[in-house]
């Protein structure tokens, strides 16, 4: 029997474990190619396994919609080949010439600037939290650290978990774990079940904390589920719409970050800002709820494992900067023993 979709399935397997295989020989250095949505399923699969930093170019014909399937947390570059890949012509023939350049330019340019190498830190951020992010970004770096902030909207942490797996990342200050309420309520943003479990399993210090746990994500206002009706609403702008957390939503949310967070052998800390956990969730502001977010502290602190958490509360807000640079510290202080 003639299945495509098997075997484009048991191809793109192959080529997941014999590139990467192939690199380490040395028997390349960059990768392109050109395809269809066939090709395209077929040959990323490996280009994903191959570490961050090795040229990668695909020509396709869906280059320019939804490439998250194709490209995932890695650093492809999707080309457009605005016609079929269906032999060449003097549109496609521009094309894969340039796609041909550009692959060679990746592989020719030498970068001779001699850049510091800096202990990495990852750390999240939300536009509701980025004054906290922002200076405690400024506290590291200020102390010789080079931080990476992803914009936790999914991706963002996907990403961020794909770079420790891989092993670039040395100490994480994982402050907004906003990903996981729309991961357990049914939001857009959600960054899949395995987010906060990269750093507890490679033994990397990091600090945590509840950052924008007090909000679900939504496109336009229109595209929320009528069965959340009874919720509060915040339209951040016109295409995208916040929902607030309930009390029962947060125990739910916190029984899940107790979870993970009871997955890590040692170095890690969670901090709880008891004022408020978002830009909106403080006094006179739209999200501002000190039963629900009790719900949360209070299902955090009664089930994480203290012999490998530490819990450290502090009575400011969480973009209060006494709360950004003491969790930045503290950090340091881990990555430090």
């Amino acid at each position: 029997k003639k299945d495509r979709a098997l075997a484009t399935e048991l191809l793109a397997k192959g080529m997941e474990k014999l590139v990467p295989e192939l690199y380490k020989q040395g028997k390349f250095d960059g990768i392109i190619s050109f395809g269809g949505t066939g090709g395209t399923s077929l040959v990323t699969p490996g280009m994903r396994a191959l570490p961050i930093g090795v040229p990668k170019v695909m020509v396709s014909t869906v280059a320019s919609g939804n490439t998250a399937p194709y490209v995932g947390t890695s650093d492809i570059v999707m080309m457009p080949s605005v016609v079929d890949v269906a032999g060449l012509n003097s549109i496609s023939t521009k094309i894969f010439t340039n796609a041909a350049f550009a692959i060679a330019g990746m592989l020719k340019f030498e970068n001779k600037q001699v850049i510091e190498k800096k202990p990495l830190v990852a750390t999240t951020m939300f536009g509701v939290t980025t004054p906290c992010v922002t200076a405690a970004r400024n506290y590291l770096e200020a102390r010789g650290y080079e931080v990476l902030v992803f914009h936790a909207t999914g991706v963002g942490g996907q990403s961020m978990e794909a770079l420790i797996e891989a092993g670039f990342i040395e100490g994480v200050l994982d402050l907004t774990t906003t990903e996981w309420a729309d991961e357990i309520i049914g939001g857009v943003l959600n960054a899949g079940p395995h987010r906060l479990e990269a750093a507890g399993k490679h033994h990397i210090p990091q600090v945590v904390s509840v950052g924008a746990l007090d909000m679900c994500n939504f496109g336009p206002y229109d595209t929320v589920p009528e069965k959340f009706a009874g919720h509060k609403f915040y339209k951040h702008n016109p295409t995208v719409t916040l929902m607030r957390t309930t009390v029962e939503e947060n125990e739910a949310i916190g029984k899940k970050l107790v979870e993970k967070l009871n997955m890590a052998k040692e170095k890690t800390v969670l901090m709880l800002p008891l004022k408020g956990i978002s830009g909106i969730d403080v006094a006179g502001e739209a999200f501002y709820g000190v039963e629900e977010d009790q719900m949360l502290f209070d299902t955090l602190r009664n089930g994480v494992n203290r012999n490998v958490v530490e819990v450290i509360e502090m009575d400011c807000a969480i973009n209060d900067v006494e709360f950004a640079e003491a969790a930045a510290q503290k950090l340091i202080d881990l990555m430090s023993k």
